[in-house]
């Protein structure tokens, strides 16, 4: 058997059985009965077998039409399933969601907005995973990545959620001892605590101020892959840090940490990043308008 059927054919075979007649059949399909008979020809010359026996009266299956039903009728529902599934899938969240984003931000912020997101879709199972680095989120698998800073892979679809920006912080107690640095080439004479960041070369700092985009090489006696760490170490006094606003916001109210440098920031806008467009998938689409919507309400997100 060289051609194999096609669906329709085997719809008009199935309607037939069920009506018994091509002329119903060609009434429910708003078709001619000549070509609901050529359909049924093209699909008995394709299967090699004849499926009805036709009377003046009826139309009545043969032995062979019968087996072939009881496969025609197990094909098409599996198809009208494969199809109703994929289709619910753009409109309904439902399914595996795997997420993505950072230790701090993760912990701190979509933790808890994916909590509330999921008590509202029970339908959806989420798996929430925490990194201090890239992703690579079509051989890793993931839906959405939850990320600070610009999208390189052109690849991949990007939303900014929310603008922020980070911010260089030391504490009381550092600053007595070492002194507040005067401008941004003075950091190289301090000790600053580094951290492999997502979207950063270690040890270099591109900044904005008022003379535009500058760049220092900073170094310390302390440096983590974890930025949780490095918060603290900053306010036990080890040093300065570059974290974002959101990061520390809690720190500065409580003056455990205090700007440094208050005219010099790096963007760090939070964007959700994709494989898929959003009008493909519901369950990405409504996570990241909820994350939006949550973190847009934040007060310790802004700038």
């Amino acid at each position: 058997m060289n051609n194999k059927p096609l669906l329709e054919d085997l719809r008009l075979f199935c309607t037939i059985a069920r009506k018994s007649s091509f002329i119903e059949t060609a009434k429910e399909v708003g078709a001619s009965p000549a070509y609901i008979s050529k359909r049924i020809a093209v699909l008995e010359e394709t299967l090699g077998v004849r499926l009805f026996h036709r009377t003046t009266r009826s139309v009545v299956m043969t032995e062979d039409g019968s087996n072939a039903h009881d496969w025609a009728r197990r094909i098409l529902d599996d198809v009208d399933q494969m199809l109703e599934t994929v289709t619910s899938a753009k409109r309904i969240p439902r399914g595996l969601l795997k997420i993505s984003t950072s230790f701090a931000l993760g912990r701190k912020y979509v933790s808890p907005i994916i909590s509330e997101f999921a008590a509202m879709h029970p339908d959806l199972k989420i798996q929430l995973e925490l990194f201090d680095r890239n992703v690579d989120m079509i051989n890793e698998g993931f839906d959405l990545d939850i990320r600070v800073g610009p999208v390189h892979e052109p690849h991949l679809f990007a939303k900014r959620i929310i603008g922020s920006q980070r911010v260089l912080c030391a504490s009381p107690a550092y600053l007595q001892r070492h002194g507040m640095p005067a401008s941004l080439s003075e950091l190289t004479r301090h000790q600053c605590l580094v951290i492999r960041e997502r979207n950063q070369s270690f040890g270099i700092w591109r900044m904005l101020g008022p003379n535009g985009m500058e760049t220092v090489k900073v170094a310390g006696g302390l440096a983590s892959n974890h930025g949780e760490i490095i918060h603290q170490w900053a306010v036990d006094g080890h040093g300065i840090i570059l974290r974002s606003i959101w990061d520390v916001a809690v720190s500065l109210k409580q003056g455990s940490l205090r700007r440094v440098l208050p005219d010099y920031y790096q963007e760090a806008d939070l964007c959700a990043v994709y494989p898929l467009q959003l009008k493909n998938s519901a369950k990405v689409r409504e996570c990241v308008r909820f994350l939006q919507e949550k973190l847009d309400l934040h007060p310790d997100l802004a700038p």
